[in-house]
């Protein structure tokens, strides 16, 4: 998998991109990002409910980076940078991940783990092809529609990382599954038995927690154990979520074990 030589993370974009990181799953931080916060953090520890929670968090990145405030801006530019917030990125995001709003939340999963994506409207080979600079002059278009979208991204992902902790304390892994139509254009980098293999990913991907869903989305459905430390956002993690009960996840992608999961119908 191609990954760049440098992230933000506390672990190398090698190591996490890797089958063995699954395996045995370690915490994962983007540096500094927690610190900077700990304002936050401190004051979601005395809160018991996961709704409250969440409405905390939103307030918070509300007021951190003025999304209240968009209305008040002088130009129509500064007002969309303000109203496109981080929750614009994630309903793009399920709408299209091929769109600016998916190559964006792409380019902040290589930005700060190292991984580079292996999709966006075609299969990207290397840093050096014509897909990649596809990718990057969609990254580039739906970055500059928003104010600091990789800081509020941060955020997100140490907030999730954060629930997850408290919502599945002492679990590391979490079962997800993916139906897909098109099985054989995936990277196969090792077959390992009749129904499992190692299948390389692309940098961010959705999954569900609900099996009898991942069929609707595919003839052929994987089994994947994630580690919790992998997962970027999931649908109750914010209060209102346009994903609530889809069981939806998105997860930081790389080299992953997968089982075929034979359909009972």
């Amino acid at each position: 998998m191609h990954n760049s030589g440098f992230n933000l993370c506390n672990l190398p974009p090698w190591v996490i991109a890797s089958r063995h990181f699954n395996d045995n799953p370690h915490p994962l931080e983007v540096q500094g990002v927690r610190l900077a916060n700990r304002f936050l953090f401190e004051r979601l520890a005395a809160i018991d409910s996961p709704d409250e929670r969440g409405t905390v968090f939103n307030d918070y990145m509300s007021v951190k980076f003025q999304l209240h405030l968009w209305q008040e801006q002088a130009t129509p530019s500064a007002r969309r940078s303000l109203k496109n917030s981080y929750l614009r990125y994630l309903r793009g995001w399920m709408m299209d991940s091929n769109s600016v709003e998916g190559a964006v939340l792409k380019g902040w999963v290589e930005s700060r783990t190292g991984i580079v994506p292996t999709f966006h409207k075609a299969r990207i080979t290397g840093i050096h092809t014509e897909s990649y600079y596809g990718y990057v002059v969609d990254r580039t278009a739906g970055s500059k529609r928003t104010s600091a979208i990789n800081s509020q991204l941060d955020i997100l992902y140490e907030f999730c990382q954060y629930e997850l902790a408290r919502r599945f304390p002492g679990e590391l892994c979490v079962t997800l599954y993916r139906g897909t139509f098109a099985a054989d254009d995936y990277d196969v980098v090792e077959e390992l038995g009749r129904r499992e293999k190692i299948i390389r990913f692309n940098n961010l991907v959705s999954f569900t927690s609900h099996e009898e869903r991942a069929w609707e989305f595919g003839s052929t459905v994987w089994e994947i154990r994630a580690p919790l430390s992998k997962v970027f956002f999931f649908d109750d993690l914010l209060p209102g979520s346009i994903l609530k009960g889809e069981g939806e996840y998105l997860v930081i992608g790389g080299e992953y074990r997968v089982r075929r999961v034979m359909c009972t119908v």
